[in-house]
């Protein structure tokens, strides 16, 4: 009966032979993905041509001081102001429901249309005429809608 096996040796390559092995499966990638890397150099002689790949270099080699210069145009107040209020808004949006926000809007436009239409032919409104406009459903509804809605913001400003 033969021995049993006692140690494993692992076979180690040398550093020679690593660097052949990587640049064999670097030759293979390359070989079976030639239309890619010749679209890359393509890419990358298009950026150097127009000098975007020296600004880039550039750029990083200046990364501390873009960095500094980033931040404190980031910490200014005015910005830090329009980053809280698109806050603000993208919250008080995400509580709306579509179908209302798309019929505001589409009244709004409508309304604006009326607005253009009234100020070309630019007639006088009398007080008899407003009370008279008063009886119109669509001026009547939208009163109606303005008087709530202006009810229910001073409720929120309390």
């Amino acid at each position: 009966m033969a021995a049993p096996i006692q140690t494993i040796k692992k076979q180690q390559l040398t550093e020679e032979q690593l660097k052949e092995q990587k640049l064999d499966n670097l030759k293979q990638l390359l070989s079976e993905n030639e239309e890619t890397v010749n679209q890359v150099f393509t890419i990358m002689a298009e950026l150097n041509d127009i000098g975007a790949l020296e600004a880039a270099s550039k750029l990083l080699e200046a990364k501390e001081e873009v960095a500094h210069i980033a931040l404190g145009q980031v910490t200014r107040k005015p910005v830090t102001t329009i980053i809280n209020n698109l806050m603000g808004a993208a919250g008080a949006l995400s509580n709306l429901e579509p179908e209302t926000t798309t019929k505001l809007i589409n009244s709004l436009n409508t309304g604006l249309d009326e607005a253009n239409k009234a100020v070309d032919a630019d007639e006088k409104v009398s007080v008899f005429k407003l009370a008279k406009m008063l009886n119109d459903p669509d001026v009547n509804r939208a009163m109606n809608f303005g008087i709530h809605f202006l009810k229910g913001l001073g409720k929120g400003l309390k």
